[in-house]
């Protein structure tokens, strides 16, 4: 009998304490409504500049001069270096030796033709008397022939001058344009920042031949630095040109320099599944380093009001739709939520599905099934 006591005091007692592990209601951190929210997109990147120029010489020889070097600032048009110049001095004498042998072939020429002009007239006038005469029977008729004969050979030598005269220009003008082409070789062999640049690299020394194209600085654009970032394809369908972004570089980790988004990519990288964007710097370090990687966060949005939970709350979650516990009644409901925008610290944001009166969970905890009571703990909302 005394057993039997005992044993319906153990079952009451188990039973009790089932109860009060099963019914008792569990306590749930719940999430709140926040307000101005920053909705951030973070992305890692380096920085490089828009305009950067490999420049070298058109032509090839020895370089004599170099006058910059790594780190220099140098004006537009300012010489960089200078390739040994004696042989196409030489060529360039040459051709003003050829212009001035054309000048003086076509001042021939215009003299030929005003000599010519001149047996001409005569010849004209000449045929003229021994036609009078030839009509007055003073002279005989082979002599007037011959006049006029004259006449017409003082013509065509009149042509053939005045047509070396155009040859005599056309002469002068290839000898001018090739002058011409000697000066530009010349100068060619003087190399010019081709605008205001920041010298990135020296890539040769003096005494080196070059070759022509072959690069002998690196140079870039200052105003043109900005970062490349790249954004995981998940979060960047929000990014927009000309939204604000900071930028944290690596070597200034306590600094944060503002910028805007200047230009996104078209093509996204297949293997790593990231989109390419570009951040203009509006305050910029007063010196960068090319390469340096960054940090990035864009400001795609900021939210008025937002309710938020964490993705580690979210069942099924596809970046668009997912399910949450929530409170509803004092007890627990599991809710399929559509979400909005996602926060750079992992938090999505509910924009339906969640009932009136219903509020989420924010951290699931263990025991937590559809129907068993809850007692939400406000006080570990955000």
């Amino acid at each position: 009998m005394t057993m039997v006591v005992v044993g319906g005091a153990l079952g009451l007692a188990a039973m009790a304490g089932y109860l009060v592990l099963n019914e008792r209601p569990l306590l749930v951190p719940v999430v709140s409504t926040e307000r101005d929210v920053p909705i951030r997109i973070y992305g890692l990147g380096t920085v490089e500049a828009r305009i950067t120029s490999k420049v070298g010489f058109e032509v090839g020889a020895a370089l004599t001069e170099l006058t910059t070097d790594s780190g220099d600032i140098v004006a537009e048009g300012q010489v960089l270096a200078r390739l040994h110049p004696s042989e196409q001095e030489a060529r360039v004498a040459r051709a003003e030796a050829a212009v001035e042998a054309a000048a003086a072939g076509r001042t021939r020429a215009e003299a030929a033709v005003a000599r010519a002009r001149a047996v001409f007239a005569q010849s004209e006038a000449t045929n003229a008397r021994r036609q009078a005469l030839a009509r007055r029977d003073t002279i005989s008729d082979q002599t007037a022939e011959e006049a006029e004969r004259d006449v017409a050979v003082a013509a065509a030598n009149l042509a053939v001058a005045e047509s070396e005269i155009a040859v005599a220009a056309a002469q002068h003008a290839d000898a001018t344009a090739a002058l011409l082409y000697e000066r530009a070789l010349l100068e060619h062999h003087v190399l010019r920042a081709p605008f205001d640049a920041v010298v990135v690299d020296r890539h040769v020394e003096a005494g080196t031949v070059v070759r022509a194209g072959e690069p002998v600085f690196t140079l870039i654009d200052p105003a043109s630095v900005w970062t490349l970032a790249y954004i995981d394809e998940a979060r960047a369908g929000a990014i927009a040109l000309g939204q604000p972004a900071e930028i944290r570089l690596r070597s200034l980790p306590h600094s944060v320099f503002t910028g805007h988004v200047a230009r996104i990519g078209i093509e996204s990288d297949r293997v790593n599944e990231e989109r390419r964007v570009w951040i203009a710097c509006d305050s910029c370090p007063a010196q960068v380093y090319l390469g340096e990687q960054a940090e990035i966060r864009i400001t795609v949005a900021t939210l008025p009001e937002a309710l938020l939970v964490p993705e580690i709350a979210i069942r099924g979650f596809d970046g668009h739709t997912g399910r949450v516990w929530t409170v509803q009644g004092g007890a627990a409901t599991e809710a399929t939520v559509i979400f909005g925008h996602r926060t750079e610290d992992a938090r999505a944001q509910i924009v339906d599905g969640v009932t009136a009166g219903a509020e989420v969970v924010e951290v699931p905890v263990a025991g937590l099934t559809e129907g068993r009571r809850l007692r939400p703990d406000r006080e570990d909302a955000p």
